[in-house]
């Protein structure tokens, strides 16, 4: 009992402070673009962490080293992919969307870009874009609360329904007030708290159980399969299906609405190599912390006689068994940083979606920016009240649902990104069938098993996306002289030095 008040006591330190950066932020929101966008003020660092944050949610601390735990070096082409990926988007499409999406109209949201990117399907683009996003986005903020549910669970005892509400109350406590701006400077704090809590609990693992060599040995001896790349638990050889399903999780990062949106709300565009590098550091970290948790906790639990029913659970087991309940409790504030710097870029990019998409589209053109602002507060309680109610199944799987939505954005959205920062001859007919095709390849790829149909559904929905693409725009008309001229201007700029006065276009 002891033990549980100092842990809950850290956790209300922890989440007052939280409430605080959105007051803080709360009085800085003005309009619609400070809400949905942060006005383009993020420095590099809160662009980076803020992308790394949202990005890997309750998973980095729950899903992944529960894969490791359960599936030893298996879980490194994970790693490699999730690595892989990170590096490739801030590197191939962060400066690029940054200046396309204030030269193309000042774009907010990534439905919004596409519609002012294409002008021919622009009023069908939106609403499709848009869609999509929100189907999505319901699976995927679920499965933070899924986690937020687990974690209350196992550090209070609470009921699991009650849990999940709770979890969801967190979040939309300060979303809904400080809107983009208290997203990133939470997801800042949040963002070196977990990786903290990433290299503090292996590394005092490894301590207690005598070093790396020591673990690795263990290990070995324990199920020599563990500790290969290439073979399963049960020592088959990992088929290419199964390689590449790990690593085609890194295509995802193309298509993230959540992620996008910190690479145009950057105060400068000659800060991006910064922030890339920033941003890729703290994935590696992050990726060999969580790693590292879910194999050590193989000899731990083997050590210590304890059976892990969930092995999602294994660093909750090991930081209630390893801490002081002070410290235990800011590890855990941890798993509650993540879920929590994930589920609030979420329910901000659907609120934006329902608000500058749905509604300011097809509804209230004219509508003024208190009117925007109270539609997207609404969208944020509404969305998070359906995600909940996905998450109330005490049996999901974190990483399940991750994976799905994860392979849901990255298909529908990433090579219609890709295609329209770097093909001019692209357009708006392609841009459609691009966006349905993968969206829709992976709903029903996710239906079917068994031989190919194994294969990670991100990775055939990924390709059938860039076809479509490429037929369609073929077939469709050639851009106008409006959109090529804007393609040129975007190509000129990109290739200027950065730090060059000319790189930031003037928003009018």
């Amino acid at each position: 009992m002891e033990n549980q008040i100092q842990i809950t006591i850290t956790f209300l330190i922890y989440f007052i402070a939280m409430l605080g950066v959105g007051y803080i932020a709360w009085q800085r929101t003005q309009n619609s673009s400070d809400y949905f966008l942060g006005g383009r003020s993020l420095g590099p660092w809160s662009a980076a962490l803020s992308a790394g944050a949202s990005d890997m949610s309750g998973w980095l601390l729950l899903g992944l080293p529960g894969y490791a735990f359960a599936a030893g070096f298996e879980a490194i082409w994970l790693g490699l992919g999730l690595l892989g990926g990170t590096w490739l988007n801030w590197l191939l499409v962060a400066r690029r969307l940054r200046i396309y999406s204030v030269v193309a109209n000042d774009s907010l949201t990534l439905p919004d870009f596409f519609s002012n990117r294409f002008s021919d399907l622009k009023y069908i683009l939106q609403p499709a874009s848009a869609g999509f996003i929100l189907i999505f986005f319901l699976f995927y903020t679920s499965s933070g609360l899924v986690a937020g549910g687990k974690l209350f669970e196992s550090v209070f005892g609470f009921d699991y329904e009650l849990a999940v509400i709770l979890g969801m109350l967190s979040v939309v406590s300060y979303t809904l007030f400080g809107g983009f701006l208290a997203v990133c400077w939470t997801d800042l704090v949040q963002g070196l708290l977990m990786s903290a809590a990433l290299l503090i609990v292996p590394v005092t693992v490894l301590e207690v159980t005598g070093g790396t060599e020591q673990v690795f040995t263990e290990i070995e001896q324990f199920n020599p399969h563990l500790t290969s790349m290439f073979t399963d638990v049960q020592g088959e050889a990992l088929s290419v299906v199964t390689v590449l399903s790990l690593l085609g999780w890194g295509l995802g990062y193309f298509g993230q609405p959540h992620i996008m949106a910190r690479f145009k709300a950057i105060q400068s565009s000659d800060q991006l190599t910064l922030a890339r590098r920033i941003a890729v550091s703290w994935t590696g970290i992050c990726m060999v912390g969580a790693l590292l948790v879910g194999l050590t906790g193989i000899i731990y639990t083997q050590r210590q006689g304890l059976v892990l029913d969930d092995p999602e659970a294994i660093f909750m087991l090991m930081v209630n068994t390893l801490f002081h309940p002070v410290i235990a409790g800011i590890l855990l504030a941890a798993i509650l940083a993540a879920i929590m710097s994930t589920a609030d870029s979420q329910l901000l990019v659907c609120s934006t979606a329902v608000a500058e998409d749905f509604y300011r589209n097809m509804l209230r053109p004219n509508a003024s920016q208190g009117e925007m602002l109270m539609v997207g507060r609404i969208a944020v309680v509404g969305i998070a009240v359906l995600a909940t109610v996905l998450a109330l199944n005490p049996d999901s799987s974190v990483l399940e649902m991750v994976a799905y939505a994860w392979a849901g954005f990255g298909a529908a959205f990433g090579p219609a990104l890709l295609f329209s920062l770097y093909w001019k001859r692209m357009n708006g007919l392609g841009a459609l069938a691009g966006i349905v095709t993968g969206g829709v390849t992976v709903v029903v790829w996710r239906s079917l098993s068994g031989g190919i149909f194994e294969v990670y559904e991100i990775v055939p929905g990924f390709i059938a996306a860039s076809i479509a693409i490429v037929v369609f725009s073929l077939i469709g008309k050639a851009p106008s002289d409006e959109e090529s001229e804007t393609f040129q201007k975007v190509q000129a700029l990109v290739k200027l030095p950065s730090g060059d006065s000319q790189d930031e276009p003037v928003i009018s």
